[in-house]
């Protein structure tokens, strides 16, 4: 944590820094520039008050009393004719002659600024001429000692480094706070993803902020329920698959341990070897809907579609599942428009159909009925199969698209079946731009409802995913 909030302090510090300290050198620099015009217009505007007086009387008691009226003053007043000389003085020192000396040329009547320079001059200086009839006839030179002025910045530069010494500790406390308050969530979610990616999902964070944090923290929590969700899939999956395939090899090991080790009666024998054959084909079958399982969730598996007339293509699989039908005594019916067609994968498209009423085979008895019913509403096309089998349990009806997923839970062999196949039909039909839904109600019946939109498109492959 101290290294993230040290970042972030160091970071937000130096960005502040900054700031404030162009502010207050912009600050200090208004504030100095601001207060030497001051005292240069006062001291402009009290020479040209002088030279007001003057102009009324120039006379020697005029001059002496100018000079007077700044002996107690901070200032000093120099009163020269048009040729330089001077007439009359407060005070008069080398610096103020050379002063006097380098005026030349025509100066203004509202005055000017002789000399600005406070922080190196001894002194600041202002020129105002004495004229009668527009005609020059002597100057007012103004000098104000820059010792004020010295003494003035030093009181505002004191000021200004306590402000700064104030300001740069109440940023420093300001800086540690926000950066320990935004650090904290972030190092627990640091600290979160560290034991996510060591299998442990069991994280919790605060997810009530509203801000990018909070989103943050909410997808990482979301991440980790979703994550410990799939590791159980994973370990049903595993353990479902070790399942199934652990039956049918236990039952062709043992009975092929009996042939090979036994003298059987050929009846026997012919029964042992029935019983190999039919757990041989039930795992060759269930390996195969796991390699089309494999290669939908590789986005690998190709529907190769083509205009498919659903009339013929429902009466041949009438006639290939009638007699399966009969032999159990269930009245199987099929009804289709001759006009319905369908943008489809034949094969895959019997594959799902063989599923689905392999399921109604499983679940109906004699007596039973199964029908398909094939239906077009403006550009939708359902398939409907329904049973009057034993149906499915209200509890187990939105998990039986799950892999493995299986509503006798004893997995017994009379019922057959690995719960891969519902799992198939919901990819097939997705693959095909479809929906499948199912309806059941126990002892009553099943219905499963293949929903095809845009029956018209003319695709001729489609990769799914």
């Amino acid at each position: 944590m101290r290294k993230l909030s040290l970042k972030l302090g160091i970071i937000f510090f130096i960005t502040l820094f900054c700031i404030e300290t162009f502010m207050m050198f912009f600050l200090h620099a208004s504030l100095t520039n601001s207060r030497v015009e001051e005292e240069l217009t006062s001291l402009q505007a009290r020479g040209n008050s002088h030279r007001t007086i003057l102009e009324k009387n120039f006379k020697k008691e005029t001059l002496s009393h100018v000079v007077l009226m700044e002996s107690d003053e901070n200032t000093d007043v120099v009163i020269t004719d048009e040729e330089g000389t001077v007439l009359a003085s407060s005070q008069l020192y080398s610096e103020v002659k050379d002063i006097i000396n380098r005026v030349e040329g025509d100066i203004p009547y509202e005055g000017k600024v002789l000399q600005d320079n406070w922080q190196e001059a001894a002194s600041i200086a202002t020129i105002s001429p004495i004229q009668k009839e527009h005609i020059t006839i002597g100057y007012v030179y103004m000098f104000q000692n820059t010792d004020s002025i010295h003494t003035l910045m030093k009181r505002l530069n004191k000021h200004f480094l306590i402000v700064g010494i104030v300001s740069g500790f109440v940023t420093i406390v300001v800086i540690i706070i926000l950066s320990r308050k935004l650090a904290k969530p972030l190092i627990q979610m640091k600290e979160a993803t560290l034991k996510m990616s060591k299998g442990d999902f069991t994280v919790a964070l605060s997810t009530n902020g509203k801000d990018e944090l909070g989103d943050l923290s909410n997808a990482i929590q979301l991440l980790s329920s979703d994550l410990n969700h799939l590791r159980q899939e994973r370990k049903e999956f595993l353990s479902s698959i070790a399942h199934e395939l652990r039956t049918p090899l236990t039952f062709i090991k043992g009975y092929t341990d009996i042939l090979y080790k036994r003298n059987l009666a050929e009846q026997d024998r012919q029964k042992y070897l029935a019983i190999i054959i039919e757990e041989t084909n039930r795992l060759s079958r269930l390996i195969k809907d796991l390699f089309d399982l494999a290669k939908m969730d590789e986005n690998s598996f190709v529907i190769e579609k083509q205009c498919l007339h659903l009339n013929l293509f429902f009466t041949s699989l009438e006639e290939k599942l009638s007699p399966v039908f009969q032999e159990k005594q269930i009245h199987f019916t099929v009804h289709c428009d001759e006009e319905s067609t369908l943008w489809a994968d034949p094969s895959r498209l019997e594959q799902v159909m063989r599923n689905l009423l392999n399921n109604s085979l499983t679940y109906c008895t004699s007596g039973d009925m199964t029908s398909v019913k094939v239906t077009k509403h403006n550009d939708v096309l359902t398939i409907t199969i329904q049973d009057t089998g034993k149906g499915i349990p209200k509890k187990d009806l939105p998990y039986i698209f799950e892999r493995f997923y299986r509503v006798e839970k004893s997995r017994s062999r009379a019922l057959g079946g690995s719960g891969l196949g519902l799992a198939i039909v919901k990819e097939l039909v997705q693959a095909h731009g479809g929906k499948v839904a199912a309806s059941s109600e126990e002892n009553k019946g099943t219905t499963f409802v293949l929903s095809f939109k845009g029956v018209e498109t003319n695709e001729n492959h489609f990769m799914h995913g």
